[in-house]
């Protein structure tokens, strides 16, 4: 089975580290890479073939307007934002509302961007 491709764009250092901690458990997963900056993100998307993306947007609960250039552009990536202090957590799909993530944890986000790929 081909393991899930995730790229991370996520702030603060502590919680970028949590999530790449995370998925790199699993054995479904992998992380391909990571930038700080939202607006390399574009580029590295481009580089990379990646599944899912995982960003921390710059306001708590606020829809980084990233989603819609990167889903335009790879209409089947998986897109999971979460708030840097881990309250809210959203998955973006093409063509699919906004999904809230009820009750964010490390195993809910996981289970969301499973779902959606299997």
């Amino acid at each position: 089975m081909e393991k899930i491709k995730v790229f991370l764009s996520s702030r603060p250092k502590l919680l970028s580290e949590v999530i790449r901690n995370l998925i790199e458990h699993q054995p479904d997963m992998v992380v391909v890479g990571e930038v700080l900056d939202p607006l390399q993100l574009l580029s590295a998307a481009r580089q990379t073939l990646v599944n899912a993306v995982i960003i921390t947007p710059l306001r708590a609960n606020g829809e980084p307007k990233i989603c819609h250039q990167l889903l335009a552009e790879h209409p089947r990536l998986k897109i999971v934002t979460l708030s840097a202090k881990g309250e809210a957590a959203y998955l973006y799909q093409s063509g699919v509302p906004r999904f809230c993530i009820d009750e964010p944890s490390g195993q809910s986000i996981l289970n969301a961007i499973r779902q959606v790929l299997h």
